[in-house]
């Protein structure tokens, strides 16, 4: 069962959604239509050209051969930015929507991530009329409390998915924990990581849910929220009540 409270100090760091579709080669032909269409929530734009380095082994030094490389091997980034705080970048084979300040994905009136999905997502299609999408992920990455490093502690504020019956936390430095698996007809990459972060240790949870070979692409609005309810359901089961009431705490 999905969460159906908003947080005034969630865990969330960062939401990304991503579709992968077919490489288009008309991408670039697309992408004014695009622009003014969605202006309206992302008015910021800029083009970013990335070009690949190929490294040359010259004994025991690496030479970069970017001089040699045709144009045609980078790749160009249309990056449009909205005042809420999202990111589009358009890809001539993706699309992603960053979130670094996520409110919520479904609930309350106002900033729903899944609303500028559905804006970007069907202008997006009006003007690509791409047939299938090949891949669509939602990620969730969290930052939460480590109330103090010892085993005890920990496993009053999460169930892990750490080794502690054979491994204290007080001695370690750094632990990684790292599942891939399948949820009904989509895919789940679990990773539970103990980091050391501004000095003091932090939990990072990172939930990537992904589904494969959506047709036709204008289903891609179920899916998503198939997967989300597939990562609330498994931060749920992470979490415990110390959690919660850490995020209904005021802002810091």
């Amino acid at each position: 069962m999905s969460i159906n409270e908003i947080f005034d100090n969630s865990t969330v760091k960062q939401v990304i959604f991503q579709i992968r579709f077919p490489n288009l080669f008309y991408m670039e032909s697309k992408i004014g239509d695009l622009q003014v269409r969605i202006m309206q929530e992302f008015p910021e734009s800029s083009l970013i050209e990335r070009r690949k380095v190929i490294f040359a082994d010259i004994g025991t030094n690496l030479k970069p051969l970017e001089d040699d490389l045709d144009k045609e091997t980078g790749r160009k980034i249309w990056q449009f930015k909205s005042p809420k705080d999202f990111q589009l970048n358009v890809l001539s084979n993706s699309l992603d929507i960053t979130s670094q300040h996520h409110k919520t994905y479904n609930l309350g009136d106002d900033d729903k991530f899944r609303d500028i999905i559905k804006f970007v997502l069907d202008t997006f299609l009006k003007v690509t009329a791409i047939p299938i999408i090949n891949r669509i992920g939602l990620r969730y990455v969290d930052e939460c409390p480590v109330p103090s490093k010892d085993n005890k502690s920990y496993k009053s504020y999460y169930n892990s998915a750490f080794p502690l019956n054979r491994f204290n936390l007080a001695d370690a430095e750094e632990m990684v924990s790292i599942v891939k698996t399948k949820r009904g007809k989509h895919y789940l990459r679990y990773m539970e990581s103990l980091q050391k972060v501004d000095n003091e240790y932090k939990l990072i949870l990172d939930f990537d849910g992904y589904a494969i070979n959506i047709k036709p692409p204008e289903i891609y609005l179920d899916i998503t929220d198939e997967l989300h309810a597939i990562i609330s359901d498994e931060f749920e089961k992470t979490i415990k009540e110390p959690v919660y009431e850490y995020m209904r705490k005021p802002k810091e």
